[in-house]
């Protein structure tokens, strides 16, 4: 019997693996690198182990350390969680051979499955191995691993070379495994799986389906179960082969088999063989808790002898700290509060005051709702959030709530290509008019008109604030009953609370104010000094840090007085495990380069100056 359960991972996955642990009175050990020392999952855990370093691959990708901490802690069983480590043979073969209990497959079926290539040649498939012409579109994919982590779309074949150099890089980092391959691409198809949980008496069971085709840079954004409008002949197909691909492996535990599905074919993916992100959709519409299952199986337990019924529609949502408006640049700081409706669940890894940092995903929390159908669905999850509370870097919380109510989502005709055609939409800005004025009022509330306004009472104060990246002045007048807007009658002033009538309709402001970050119920405003400060012009050609991260890489021979061509790679940067190349705006001389490898830089520092001719 499992007593106490290591988790070789961290943030949400971690918490939501010890929740179970804790109803089952199972001890919980985290481990934490040197970034995450404070981290919520090493504050929650009954034990800690220290790994030190906070790169990837010196703490969370290091097996050895991780054993020897499950052993020094007194754990005897280690959960991997997803990513990392989870899908790594080697990793869990030691786990085995230190005489601790391993919640997860045998190690002979990661083998087989994690590595995609082999994957595909036991299903009877075979990646591409010349590229010509009328191979592409091709996806360049990392063999290990998954979340979209190594995987490139090339249309060009001049760009293949590229591609297939920062899939690897990528797929090293997050993974420590560099091996790609190339296969075709499917254009335009969904983006489906179905959920896999295997005994060791003989049994293995298909769990439904799930969609996951909104994805941006390949990594899944919105999933839900089951997957809407598939024929009975089409999902029974895909169940059917799940079931092959795992007992072709004798495969235990949880595992996930992934599909591409167009024009009502099935396109073998990909097997992972571990939880998956959106596991929790599965849990709602069956009623089950997948991690207690992992638990069962692992202890030798027999699955139930009847498979569980499906009951209603779930769908999840992806918080990200990341802002898709600006090429998804992921977001750093302090996430002040995040709560949403207790209607739905929620699944993090943070807490209120907790910082994002740079070295990991961006992913601040999942949020799942369940309802009666489809529809019923949509609604909660959209409407709940709208109605969290997420105080912080900027989000992705408006384009999830754009994306469920779009009219491609809701008549489930959406394919892997949605962002592609709709993002400029769906990323519009659309600032609440009225938020900076109520910022304003809540930031003077107080304030006498003889105390602290020097102006007379019949000048406009003025406050400007940036909103999405556009700059709002508010005017607005002290009385001797209270301040005054045009075309708006001022019911009520607070520091975090401001009621505005407008053409008739009372609105309510709730305002938080961090400093210079301000939030109006869900706008995120920043607060601006009255009269700009100058600033100093940049070169022409400049290039900028678009977020915080590390160097990983300059171009091969690249110096001060290069020759470079438009479009060109010069700097590769990484963060949250993801590469971001900086490439040559203009065809002509690298007049400045003030970074190398491994050098840390902050968000809109200076990285070159590629000057024209």
């Amino acid at each position: 019997m499992i007593t106490s359960v290591l988790v070789a991972n961290r943030g949400e996955i971690a918490c939501r693996i010890f929740r179970t642990c804790r109803e089952w009175g199972i001890r919980t050990v985290a481990v934490s690198s040197d970034a995450d020392e404070n981290a919520l999952h090493a504050r929650v855990a009954d034990a800690t182990v220290r790994l030190p370093g906070a790169a990837p691959a010196e703490t969370y990708l290091r097996g050895d350390l991780i054993v020897k901490a499950a052993l020094a802690a007194g754990a005897d069983a280690v959960h991997p969680g997803y990513g990392f480590l989870s899908e790594n043979a080697d990793f869990a073969r030691a786990v085995l051979d230190a005489g601790l209990v391993w919640i997860g497959p045998p190690p002979e079926a990661i083998e087989a499955m994690a590595s995609k290539t082999r994957a595909k040649k036991l299903m009877g498939l075979e990646p591409l191995r010349e590229v010509t012409e009328a191979d592409l579109p091709v996806l360049v994919k990392a063999a290990a691993g998954g979340g979209g982590r190594g995987m490139r779309v090339v249309r060009r074949l001049e760009d293949l070379d590229t591609a297939l150099e920062g899939a690897r890089a990528e797929a090293a980092s997050a993974f420590g495994d560099g091996e790609v391959f190339v296969e075709p691409y499917v254009e335009h198809g969904r983006h489906v799986e179905v959920q896999i949980l295997a005994d060791t008496h003989g049994t293995v069971r298909a769990l439904g389906t799930r969609d996951c085709s909104l994805q941006r840079r390949h990594q899944k954004v919105i999933e839900e179960a089951p997957a809407p409008g598939l024929t009975p002949e089409v999902t029974q197909a895909l169940e059917e082969m799940a079931v092959h691909a795992a007992r072709s492996v004798d495969y235990v535990g949880a595992g996930t088999v992934e599909f591409l599905v167009a024009d009502g074919k099935a396109h073998f993916l990909e097997m992972n063989t571990r939880l998956q992100v959106e596991h929790p959709v599965t849990e709602a519409v069956f009623g089950l808790d997948l991690v207690a299952e992992q638990l069962r199986v692992a202890e030798g337990h027999a699955l139930p002898p009847e498979p569980p019924h499906a009951r209603g529609h779930a769908i999840e949502a992806r918080l990200y700290a990341e802002d898709p408006a600006n090429d998804w640049t992921p977001q750093t700081g302090i996430l002040h509060r995040l709560t949403v409706p207790e209607s739905v669940r929620l699944d993090t890894g943070f807490d209120d005051g907790d910082s994002i940092g740079v070295h990991y995903d961006p992913m601040l929390a999942k949020v799942i709702a369940h309802a009666p159908t489809r529809a019923e669905a949509i609604r909660k999850l959209a409407g709940a959030l709208e109605r969290a509370t997420i105080h912080g870097p900027v989000t992705n919380r408006d384009l999830l709530i754009r994306s469920l109510r779009h009219e491609e989502f809701t008549t489930a005709r959406m394919n892997t290509g949605f962002y592609d055609r709709h993002l400029a939409t769906l990323t519009a800005s659309a600032p609440d008019p009225y938020a900076p004025l109520a910022a304003a009022l809540a930031d003077t509330h107080g304030r006498s008109r003889f105390g602290g306004w020097r102006n007379l009472p019949s000048q406009p104060q003025t406050k400007r604030y940036a909103v999405a990246g556009e700059e709002h002045e508010v005017r607005y007048h002290h009385t001797r009953t209270g301040p005054t807007a045009d075309g708006v009658h001022v019911l009520h002033t607070g520091p975090r609370l401001v009621i505005l009538e407008v053409d008739g309709v009372r609105r309510r402001f709730e305002v938080a104010q961090y400093g210079d970050e301000i939030h109006v119920n869900t706008s995120r405003l920043t607060a601006l000094p009255r009269f700009p400060a100058p600033t100093g012009q940049r070169a022409p050609g400049s290039l900028l840090a678009p977020m915080p991260g590390t160097v990983v890489k300059i171009a091969d021979g690249l110096i001060t007085g290069s020759s470079v061509e438009a479009g060109e790679p010069l700097v590769w940067l990484e963060a949250m495990k993801m590469q971001h190349v900086i490439s040559a705006p203009v065809t002509g001389q690298l007049t400045a380069l003030q970074v190398t490898p491994g050098q840390q830089v902050e968000l809109g520092m200076l990285l070159a100056v590629v000057k024209a001719p």
